[in-house]
């Protein structure tokens, strides 16, 4: 299947007597002849029947199955108090709706403006302040600044928290969207007002940028370790991976270090084609499984710079999608340890279909995706060999004992010692 369309990209009681206090409400608002509503008593418009166009428009064995639609499409043009309504915001409303009412938070539409700027992350390039941000908290929480970027040179630090945006309050609205606000034309500026710790909020003035971001890279560590760090799965990571293995196993490094940390995954196919820079050619990488029953199978590529390496896997709760292909292949077959904190746990595959007229796109779940020796990791996540957790004192002191856990388990290997399950996070003396 193309890669550029195959994505891998978290009181009953009272519940009841709150229920019935608010549908009380709600009956006396809308079925009481008071409150400028009108009662169905004595207001019964006609039904807006689907017109004999939307009829030839709908196939004859679903014409019965959408006359609902078609009926409330025309009440909304025909009854709606603010006309005219926009036919494009209903259309991408009942497209969002459809997609919701499956259950699958992987399943859902994305806007021509979503589209792009999903697939412009993958491509590595994209406009904005650049950093690493975290969608999943109550405001956007920025988890570090690219080198070299608008926000690194801002000072924006590990755990700030961006509680307005131009002055506009940011409380309660969903932190994908207000990344999307931070997002913005290279040249424009953008004021981000910040939260950081208990210290009283301050504004930033940002000026946007056009962001190129190495999808993987890498550098020689003390000891004789190699350290390669792949932060997403897009266009540009084979290559890039290549050429970072190639400048380093030139140096006949003892150790490896994989970097798979905040790394929310990307293209499948980008998946098979890391993993097999560390595994001969035909070991399986993963399977698809598909809901008739299907099963199909991934297997490495052949061709891999780094095969026989000690090798040492960091994954944390960020690690998603693709990097749990990657991470989850080498830790089944014996390849690598897995350091960190359990990862996030996305095991299903994703289609991205673009829709005509550049409408956007639908991601639709076509399949669940298992390890080599079958496990799920779905809602689950990988367990690392060794579990190491990060502090919020660690963030922002710039410490990183997940690394330094990472070393000594790599150094415990070459040496043949037994690796132990869990470190401490040290705290360096003053």
């Amino acid at each position: 299947m193309n890669k550029a369309v195959k994505v891998i990209l978290g009181i009953f009681v009272g519940f009841i007597l709150l229920a019935g206090t608010f549908s009380g409400g709600f009956l006396v608002g809308h079925f009481l002849p008071f409150g400028g509503e009108k009662s169905p008593k004595t207001y019964a418009p006609p039904v807006s029947s689907p017109s004999a166009e939307q009829q030839g428009a709908t196939p004859g064995e679903l014409q019965t199955l959408f006359q609902p639609f078609w009926e409330t499409w025309n009440i909304v043009h025909e009854q709606y108090v603010d006309q005219p309504v926009d036919d494009v915001a209903l259309m991408r409303g009942a497209i969002t709706g459809m997609l919701e009412s499956l259950g699958d938070q992987h399943t859902s539409y994305m806007d021509p403006v979503e589209f792009k700027q999903a697939n412009e992350q993958l491509s590595g390039e994209y406009e904005g302040i650049g950093a690493y941000v975290d969608t999943t908290t109550d405001y956007l929480t920025v988890i570090s600044p690219i080198s070299g970027s608008p926000a690194e040179a801002a000072g924006l630090r590990s755990g700030d928290m961006i509680i307005a945006i131009d002055g506009e309050d940011m409380t309660g609205i969903d932190a994908e969207l207000v990344r999307q606000k931070v997002l913005g034309p290279a040249g424009s500026v953008v004021t981000l007002t910040i939260r950081r710790g208990d210290s009283a909020p301050f504004d930033v003035k940002i000026t946007r940028a056009k962001i190129t971001i190495k999808s993987a890279e890498g550098k020689m560590l003390e000891d004789d370790i190699a350290y390669v760090q792949v932060t997403t799965f897009g266009d540009k990571t084979t290559p890039e991976l290549i050429a970072t293995l190639e400048l380093l196993m030139a140096q006949n490094p003892k150790g490896l270090i994989l970097d798979l940390r905040n790394n929310g995954g990307g293209y499948l196919q980008t998946a098979v084609e890391v993993t097999s820079q560390f595994l001969p050619e035909g070991e399986v990488v993963l399977y698809e499984q598909y809901g008739n029953g299907q099963k199909d199978s991934y297997a490495s590529l052949g061709g891999g710079l780094a095969l026989d390496v000690p090798m040492v896997v960091l994954i944390n709760e960020g690690s998603a999608s693709a990097s749990e292909i990657v991470a989850g292949a080498l830790q089944d077959l014996g390849r690598a340890k897995l350091v960190g904190v359990v990862s996030y746990g996305k095991g299903s595959v994703q289609n991205w279909n673009a829709l005509s007229n550049d409408q956007g796109a639908v991601r639709v779940t076509i399949a669940k995706w298992l390890t080599p020796s079958g496990r799920t990791i779905h809602q689950l996540g990988l367990n690392p060999d060794v579990y190491v957790s990060m502090t919020e004192d660690d963030y922002n002191n710039d410490r990183d004992p997940q690394l330094d856990a990472a070393i000594e388990t790599l150094l415990a290997m070459l040496a043949e010692t037994p690796i132990p399950t869990s470190m401490p996070t040290v705290t360096p003396v003053p």
